[in-house]
């Protein structure tokens, strides 16, 4: 396995290169944006490990160049800031999981591998979701309520979708992490209970039915009525 570490301090680069080399993972070094990117765009990589907080180039702008440019490796950002609204706005931008400084070795590992390996979702084929009077058009990615067309960011659109494909089944906030996000959830962040507040105040708002209900402890589910 190859990734690729783009961390602009030179002590904690070097020690998480070491760590990961002790692992039998190949690492490429980058210590500013420009430099990460350039690699990200010229190679292959399993996995993309990058700071945020970088001179030059901040790993937010380096995410959405590569995903404007289509590059869909996995991305892990780390973060020395810890705020809903900073992780918020990296997965906005294409993050695929995040860590916090300080973290353990032994996470950021279990981090990688799993992203690493991580199977596609396999669901069958169909142009549209329906529920109620909500419909979601998954190849023109629009998503309406009695017609009304409402526009979502992507990760709102995944958390919809996978609402849509299991209505009347109470979905955990772990179940939602794991596999709406291909995250591991972290007990410590209100990340899922944010973009769920984002769904219902775009799906609801101006309706009298509301749709997303909360299971106390257990999750969210997507039913007509509250039971």
């Amino acid at each position: 396995m190859k990734v690729l570490l783009i961390e602009d301090e030179p002590k904690m680069a070097r020690s998480l290169k070491k760590g990961l080399e002790e692992h039998q993972i190949d690492v490429d070094a980058a210590l500013n944006g420009p430099e990460g990117y350039q690699l990200a765009t010229e190679n292959e990589y399993a996995v993309i490990i990058s700071d945020i907080v970088m001179p030059e180039m901040d790993g937010i702008e380096l995410l959405r160049r590569l995903r404007a440019m289509g590059n869909r490796t996995p991305v892990i950002l780390l973060t020395a800031l810890g705020q809903t609204d900073d992780k918020v706005i990296g997965f906005e931008a294409g993050a695929d999981d995040y860590l916090t400084k300080p973290f353990e070795f032994k996470e950021l590992l279990m981090r990688i591998r799993a992203l690493a390996r991580r199977p596609v979702e396999t669901y069958q084929s169909t142009p549209s979701l329906h529920f109620a009077d909500l419909e979601m058009n998954l190849e023109t990615k629009e998503f309406s309520r009695d017609g009304q067309k409402i526009a979502l960011t992507p990760r709102e659109f995944a958390l919809m979708e996978y609402l849509l494909r299991n209505p009347g089944r109470v979905i955990s906030k772990n179940e939602i992490s794991e596999r709406v996000w291909n995250l591991h959830f972290d007990t410590g962040t209100n990340v899922i209970e944010v973009y769920v507040n984002f769904l219902r105040k775009k799906i609801e708002k101006g309706f009298s039915q509301k749709l997303i209900h909360t299971q106390f402890k257990n999750g969210y589910i997507l039913r007509e009525e509250e039971v």
